[in-house]
């Protein structure tokens, strides 16, 4: 397929990578030309604008940070809305559910062109392994042709329903994550404070109730904070943010996932908001924090 990307973070240039073992053809644009440069060498056309990046293509996709920088990309001057003969947009980007509805059916009017909200769950080990989950809302139309674009990073693929229900599917993952990372940091830190070897602990639990994926990858980079990051603590709390903006409009309980937001945003008032996820130890294990601070130069 002929594609066009845009936004090349850690997540989006691994996508594109993945894209290009495939086999595709892809046309990338970012905001710092760098990072284009870098997947040009790999094989990628560089463009000079979203609108270049999204023209002569199958479709477009997008990951990036926040619904602004979405809007920014799409909407703005020499913006993917304005290429011509756009089929299908597919956005990564893990934003709000209602910003979504309102940017598809704006994108509808403008060119035509069908917006599927496509999030995703794994993070850069589930591009590079292809195992993502990606959880897609929109219409039917070009659902399955973005679909045959992202299998080329993606284990599993489910539409959950019409615009804005991947997004929401994406907030109930994101609730179920930071929930279960923040307990992990307290039960680190109460382990530690009743004499076990915290390096034991998630060997200990594995294969028991307690077990899971951020058991097993994110107790070992709490107890050894490691040089470099897999994903930025702030972008868990803008995504928690988002739970309980919408849990307020919708009338949802959720006194957990409040709480979470609270640890998360104790966590960046300790200046670990560019630090990773993990560094949420450092609220129940402060000597931690200096070891997070080195990931971003602190």
């Amino acid at each position: 397929m002929k594609l066009g990307f845009c936004g090349l973070g850690l997540m989006g240039a691994a996508m594109v990578r993945r894209l290009l073992e495939a086999g595709h053809e892809v046309k990338v644009w970012n905001r710092s030309a760098a990072k284009a440069q870098q997947l040009g060498a790999l094989g990628a056309q560089v463009a000079a604008s979203a609108r270049e990046a999204a023209e002569g293509v199958d479709g477009v996709l997008l990951c990036l940070f926040d619904a602004k920088a979405v809007e920014a990309v799409v909407f703005g001057p020499e913006g993917v809305a304005q290429a011509s003969g756009l089929k299908w947009l597919a956005d990564h980007s893990s934003i709000d559910p209602e910003a979504t509805r309102g940017m598809a059916a704006r994108l509808a009017q403008a060119s035509g062109a069908d917006w599927i909200d496509a999030p995703v769950s794994g993070g850069v080990p589930g591009v590079e392994a292809g195992t993502l989950a990606i959880m897609a809302g929109g219409n039917e139309t070009y659902m399955q042709d973005a679909a045959a674009a992202m299998r080329a990073y993606a284990g599993n693929f489910t539409h959950m329903g019409p615009s804005g229900a991947g997004q929401a599917t994406k907030l109930c993952n994101q609730t179920i994550v930071a929930t279960a990372v923040v307990a992990l940091a307290e039960a680190i830190g109460f382990a530690q404070r009743n004499g076990i070897d915290v390096h034991k602990l998630a060997p200990a639990l594995a294969g028991g109730w307690a077990d899971s994926k951020p058991l097993q990858i994110f107790a070992p980079r709490m107890i050894d904070p490691p040089p470099s990051s897999i994903g930025a603590l702030s972008t868990m709390l803008k995504d928690v943010d988002t739970v309980i903006a919408n849990a307020q409009q919708s009338g949802a309980p959720m006194p957990v996932t409040a709480s979470v937001q609270q640890m998360l945003r104790m966590a960046g008032a300790l200046g670990l908001a560019q630090a990773e996820l993990s560094a949420v130890v450092s609220v129940v294990m402060p000597e931690q924090r200096d070891a997070f601070l080195r990931q971003v130069g602190g």
